[in-house]
């Protein structure tokens, strides 16, 4: 079913426009320009167009020049300015972007150290009860030598009775 500002010949608001995966891009680009505003390459480069810049500024011919050194090479200091105008918001997207990262990977740490607590104690109790129901087997088990001595006694008992039998009837045979 289509929305009802499609059927009415509309385009979808401003921020209805975008999805999820625009803002992704847009971030994931504002990470790529940090991180390489970070590397030596880019202070090198921007140090060889900075010379570059003030070098054709300052030997060519007066009709080739667009920025006077006179002037202190104003031209370059605006693009400077604006790089950094530029650069400054970008890192603090690419910083806020892996702050949430980091907020994430620390909840999830979180969550799973709980986990791992819970598993813990419960092993721990689980341990605990199988020693008492071990040692409550223990204790009612009885040893070989204790058995073994306990069925000779037995054993001599019946004896003792048979023999009493036996000489009973032997005597009222008689």
């Amino acid at each position: 079913m289509a929305r009802a500002s499609e059927m009415r010949g509309r385009r979808p608001r401003i921020d209805t426009a975008y999805d999820g995966r625009d803002r992704d891009r847009f971030g994931r680009a504002t990470e790529w320009i940090a991180r390489a505003m970070g590397t030596p390459w880019f202070l090198i480069g921007l140090t060889l167009f900075c010379a570059a810049w003030m070098a054709w500024n300052s030997l060519m011919p007066e009709g080739w020049r667009f920025d006077s050194a006179a002037l202190g090479f104003t031209a370059l200091t605006l693009v400077l300015s604006l790089q950094a105008s530029y650069a400054a918001p970008l890192i603090l997207l690419a910083q806020n972007r892996q702050d949430d990262r980091d907020r994430v990977g620390m909840e999830q740490d979180r969550q799973r150290a709980e986990r791992n607590l819970a598993d813990t104690e419960y092993l721990a109790r689980e341990i605990v009860a199988l020693r008492m129901a071990l040692t409550e087997v223990e204790e009612r088990m009885v040893s070989r030598d204790v058995l073994r001595d306990e069925l000779r006694s037995l054993l001599d008992r019946l004896d003792e009775r048979d023999g009493r039998a036996d000489a009973d009837e032997a005597r009222d045979e008689r």
